[in-house]
């Protein structure tokens, strides 16, 4: 009996070492595409100030588009909520990933590789959408976020307006930083 086990388990240990060589030797992935911008962090206390805004609370489904490490997500998580997160650089997917990881948050996040703009990555499902991005994309995104988002649905910006006929709601300062916030169906 006990040497009808030993080659099982030796096989299984095979097999595992083997799929950690080929693991250790995968490379990065290249970006989809050259991303619009350089990826610059959002401070903490902006993080605080964009959920609080937004009244981000435990039945919220938040989405960060171009969510670089994923703090926004993970905090949005760390609140009650779940989060995704789309970038277009596996290295802010691979950080992203990593960063929830240490906060305990993996069961409540997720984190895709993407472009934002990509129609095939679905948003509508989403009750918050947070951006940190320059005027002209939050203009390009616009259209998407208002055919594909449900009404109640909020956008919150970290600095940039952008939006073409559609004034926030409120804009608020948070530490001298400004914040935008929008509503699905409110003009």
């Amino acid at each position: 009996m006990r040497l009808a086990v030993v080659p099982i388990v030796f096989a299984t240990a095979l097999a595992v070492a083997s799929s950690s060589t080929v693991a250790a030797r995968q490379t990065v992935q290249k970006p989809v595409r050259a991303p619009d911008i350089h990826w610059v962090p959002t401070p903490d206390h902006v993080v605080d100030g964009m959920l609080k805004l937004a009244k981000v609370g435990p039945t919220d489904l938040v989405y960060d588009l171009g969510c670089g490490d994923g703090k926004i997500v993970i905090a949005a998580a760390k609140l009650g909520a779940r989060g995704v997160g789309v970038d277009i650089d596996p290295q802010r997917i691979k950080e992203a990933n990593a960063n929830a990881e240490k906060a305990g948050v993996t069961d409540k996040v997720k984190f895709i590789l993407g472009d934002i703009f990509d129609p095939n990555i679905k948003i509508s499902d989403a009750t918050v959408v947070t951006l940190y991005l320059l005027p002209s994309l939050n203009g390009k995104l616009q259209p998407r976020l208002q055919s594909e988002l449900k009404p109640g649905t909020r956008v919150v910006s970290h600095a940039f307006h952008g939006m073409t006929n559609w004034e926030p709601e409120r804009t608020e300062q948070v530490n001298g930083t400004t914040v935008h916030l929008w509503t699905i169906g409110t003009r």
